[in-house]
């Protein structure tokens, strides 16, 4: 099993997820063009796409789902939730619910819901019937379910959102500054720090920190706190960034 992402962050979100011949898409938070050339910047076509999971209805991870699909006929997997909150319509090949197991040509999904400020949003864990891979962004807090859920994993990208305290003295208003550090908001370095070292971290081949926020984080500031929190190498850590994502990654 290897993995890419495409984006991440506020402007647009994609992360793609291969085994054998299969190729699973979370999200697509881009344009047609622009998602088929950060596709090709990774060597794939859209039309070798076996599915798309959306995670939520927020712009940056659907924008551009309804014509991918529609163009390369790619079948869409969302909660009922999503797709009530879509703006644009898209047409589900398939409804997902937590606790749900998708199988899809050399993957297993599992399917776990997350607090966030969206109608059903979902997260996935991915599995080829030897490793494992979390994708677990856009949460604001975490229970026992996520913990038992992304426990044992052989790599996990995982959203670093904000620096607490950049959030609090930014330009953001009052009601902005609650929603992104509330509880159905973002994790901030800290709380995703803190999650990784509950889980267990040692074990992972890969540690991906995504969806960085680029008004009120800076990646040396998410760095430092997870080498704080954990002990780990910072040259370990990878960082996804919105422009160029991050490159293959091969789980071994």
């Amino acid at each position: 099993m290897r993995f890419a992402i495409l984006g991440s962050g506020s402007q647009g979100n994609g992360t793609l997820i291969a085994s054998a011949d299969t190729y699973v898409l979370v999200d697509c938070g881009f344009s047609l063009r622009e998602t088929e050339r950060r596709l090709a910047r990774l060597g794939i076509s859209a039309a070798q796409l076996s599915a798309i999971l959306v995670t939520h209805e927020h712009a940056d991870h659907v924008h551009g789902v309804g014509l991918l699909s529609r163009r390369y006929n790619v079948p869409v997997y969302l909660s009922q939730g999503t797709q009530r909150g879509l703006r644009k319509p898209v047409e589900a090949a398939g409804h997902v619910a937590c606790g749900d197991v998708l199988e899809l040509g050399a993957l297993s999904v599992h399917v776990t819901s997350v607090a966030h400020d969206a109608l059903e949003p979902t997260q996935y864990v991915f599995g080829d019937g030897r490793r494992r891979l979390g994708v677990l962004t856009d949460l604001g807090s975490y229970c026992n379910r996520i913990r038992e859920r992304y426990e044992g994993l052989d790599a996990l990208v995982i959203e670093s959102n904000h620096c607490r305290d950049m959030l609090a003295r930014g330009h953001y208003p009052y009601f902005l500054k609650q929603r992104v550090g509330g509880d159905h908001g973002h994790l901030n370095n800290h709380q995703a720090a803190e999650l990784v070292a509950d889980l267990g971290w040692q074990h992972l081949q890969h540690l991906v920190l995504a969806h960085l926020s680029s008004k009120n984080n800076l990646p040396q500031l998410a760095r430092q706190c997870f080498v704080d929190t954990l002990g780990c190498d910072p040259d370990w850590l990878q960082l996804a960034d919105q422009d160029s994502g991050l490159d293959w990654r091969q789980i071994a």
